[in-house]
């Protein structure tokens, strides 16, 4: 093949935009931990015309308006060489990246609307990515392994898995899918050029009270490969990338002790995740670590060290013709043939009483619980005077499940919930990667890769090594069983398009593979095309204004000096007087807020040897009053620092009006004072 890679900045603002993930109003954006960034990997046939691209993004989840801005710019650029049917999207689902970034009117709630700097940092750091790709192909070779990965995952809907039939479970050893799935890239002469893992964890070790942005456990993963293979340079930096992408993870959860009551300390693993005192609202799951920093650099790095040794490992060659298969599906509408006498249909879009309740990753507000198959008639009166009561076509459709949203009849002022959808297969050679438009639960997950393998095998195709990305081109939030729906817990609540998704989603990629295996894709008939909104910015943001320093300080100015010296293990910091980060990602998409830096004797000068893509430095932003604000620099000394004289530097924009309608961003920095590490 000929294969390229690219990787590319997309964090956006750090500051004052919500994070997406779990629907936390109050989880706001405060600073930086690491950098978010899109990988970009293009595999194409020497002689032939058929490429395929695949993304995946640290960020909660690809949004149509995301998807349909970059298909834009795709084609403006390169014609019809990048289409919907060849290019996969996918999220890693970080809980830590900024939202604000989709055009259906539900995820404006939580996200302050349309966020135009997010929208269009992750829309140009993913083309931007593609373009990084597209001019490094070369000649190279693909190959695939893959393993067991222990101690990084629980179910966290036990109660709904076992609601499956007992002979499906008895086939499988584990409620979660440990398996590993590696694709390693290099070039002909046998030169590394990057991987693709896929693997089934929510990258939620860092809880809702986090407001730094980060790329959670798969980009610590990330990280920690791309610095072992990028020798002397900085985060973010050098040609191999390194992507840890999502799968099937609708119910896996990374905090493997599981749920306890925050205020007791005892066990809520029961159906309802409740707790004897304070309800739902206690019950929290519990990392590795001692806090939510170490617990994902706990997992993070078991993901790595398993990808590291099924990379150096990896020796089955991937061959064979590339191809693509796509549609879009209208999801409120579809008929399913469960069996010859018996057919079933899909809903218009729901959310149940459950999708309040959260999980045991992230509750939700008020006293909803996880299992509520019965509504409530104090907050069903609410919803018919605030939204309108749902149909009893939809009502029905949906049952057991109690209707809280009725997205699918909520049009102001624009559609709650998205309507079309993108179902896509890409195969290279006898790798199939099915991009799924949500998060599909563990069995939901082995339902869909059964299906389509044996698909395969009936049309001549055997020994296909089927595997999900998660979290592609639209966001449906989650696909449970037949079985699981009827328990309602989260996931089930979540489940929008009612108790037989999963049955029409297998429906939909078995018409897909076999089309891919009968070599019969450009007879599939495209399906309607998603709408674009004409959104541009509605966002309850606080605008940008002008910006002071403290009497007798200006911007850059130290507020609290670091120590004259530090040992490995502790924490430099100091703080600076600051400005909006937000203005500096206004300007710039690859901004960097900090540097650590370290005098040379030799040279006499300063070399940088982190920067704000380090999962050793935290960037912290803090608004004060008049227009003031602080920013406090802070670098976790890890063990092993050489020894030496060390500063902190720090880089931001602040906003000057210059004229009675003129403000512009003015560039500053500033220094802490140098010290030693003993």
């Amino acid at each position: 093949y000929l294969v390229g890679v690219g990787r590319a900045d997309c964090t956006g603002p750090v500051a004052q935009v919500p994070l997406m993930g779990y629907a936390n109003p109050n989880q706001v954006g405060g600073g930086l931990l690491s950098r978010l960034y899109s990988r970009a990997f293009i595999v194409a046939e020497p002689e032939g015309s058929r490429r395929v691209v695949f993304v995946s993004a640290d960020i909660g989840m690809v949004s149509q308006r995301v998807r349909l801005e970059v298909l834009k710019q795709l084609r403006n650029k390169y014609g019809e060489l990048y289409r919907q049917d060849n290019v996969i999207l996918s999220g890693t689902h970080t809980h830590s990246g900024p939202g604000g970034y989709f055009q259906y009117t539900l995820f404006w709630i939580t996200s302050k609307g349309l966020v135009q700097p997010a929208l269009s940092s992750i829309v140009n750091g993913i083309v931007k990515s593609i373009d990084i790709a597209h001019e490094s192909m070369k000649k190279g070779r693909l190959f695939i392994n893959r393993g067991t990965v222990e101690n990084s995952q629980i179910n966290r809907s036990p109660f709904s898995y076992l609601a499956n039939p007992e002979s499906e479970r008895n086939r499988y050893s584990s409620n979660t899918d440990k398996e590993m799935v590696l694709l390693k890239m290099v070039d002909e002469d046998g030169h590394e050029l990057g991987l693709i893992s896929w693997f089934a964890v929510h990258p939620v070790s860092m809880n809702n009270s986090n407001q730094l942005v980060n790329s959670d456990n798969v980009g610590y993963a990330s990280y920690l490969f791309e610095q072992e293979k990028n020798k002397g340079m900085l985060p973010g930096e050098g040609s191999f990338v390194a992507a840890f992408a999502s799968s099937n993870l609708g119910d896996v959860s990374p905090n493997t002790q599981g749920p306890f009551c925050a205020n007791t300390g005892e066990s809520c693993d029961n159906p309802q995740s409740t707790c004897p005192v304070g309800g739902a609202a206690m019950c929290m799951a519990k990392g590795p670590g001692k806090d939510m920093f170490e617990s994902t650099r706990i997992i993070g790095q078991n993901i790595y060290l398993k990808a590291k040794e099924l990379y150096e490992k990896a020796s089955q060659e991937v061959t064979g013709p590339l191809s693509t298969a796509h549609q879009w599906v209208k999801m409120s509408n579809v008929s399913v043939e469960l069996n010859a006498t018996h057919t079933v249909k899909t809903c218009k879009p729901a959310l149940g009483y459950s999708f309040a309740a959260g999980t045991i990753d992230g509750v939700g507000a008020f006293n909803f619980t996880q299992g509520s198959v019965e509504g409530d008639p104090f907050w069903d009166q609410i919803r018919d005077q605030l939204l309108g009561e749902p149909s009893n076509e939809t009502k029905a459709c949906h049952k057991p499940k109690p209707i809280l949203f009725n997205t699918g009849e909520m049009t102001w002022p624009h559609p709650w919930h998205p309507d079309i959808v993108d179902v896509q297969i890409t195969a290279i050679g006898s790798l199939a990667i099915l991009a799924v438009p949500g998060e599909f639960t563990t069995m939901s997950g082995r339902r869909l890769r059964e299906a389509v393998k044996s698909e395969f095998d009936s049309h001549g195709t055997p020994g296909m090594n089927i595997v999900i990305a998660g979290l592609c081109n639209v966001y449906t939030h989650y696909i449970t069983t037949y079985e699981e729906y009827q328990v309602q817990r989260y996931e089930a609540a979540s489940t929008i398009y009612g108790p037989h998704t999963l049955s029409a989603y297998i429906q939909l990629y078995r018409g897909l593979a076999k089309a891919i295996a009968l070599n019969a894709t450009q007879e599939l008939s495209p399906g309607p095309e998603p709408p674009l909104f004409n959104v541009t910015n509605v966002t309850l943001l606080p605008s940008l204004s002008t910006e002071s320093a403290p009497a007798k300080k200006t911007f850059g100015d130290v507020l609290e000096e670091v120590r004259q010296e530090y040992r490995e293990r502790e924490v430099a910091e100091v703080t600076f007087v600051g400005a909006n980060p937000r203005n500096s990602a206004e300007n710039a998409t690859e901004h960097n807020f900090l540097t650590v830096e370290r005098y040379s004797n030799i040279s006499s000068s300063w070399r940088v040897m982190l920067n704000d893509a380090s999962w050793d430095t935290r960037f912290y932003w803090s608004k004060g009053s008049r227009g003031q604000s602080n920013v406090t620099v802070e670098w976790h000394i890890p063990a092993g620092t050489e020894p030496g004289v060390y500063r902190l530097r720090y880089f931001g924009h602040y906003k000057k009006r210059v004229a009675f309608f003129r403000v512009i961003s003015v560039p500053f920095e500033g220094s802490s004072s140098a010290f030693r590490i003993t």
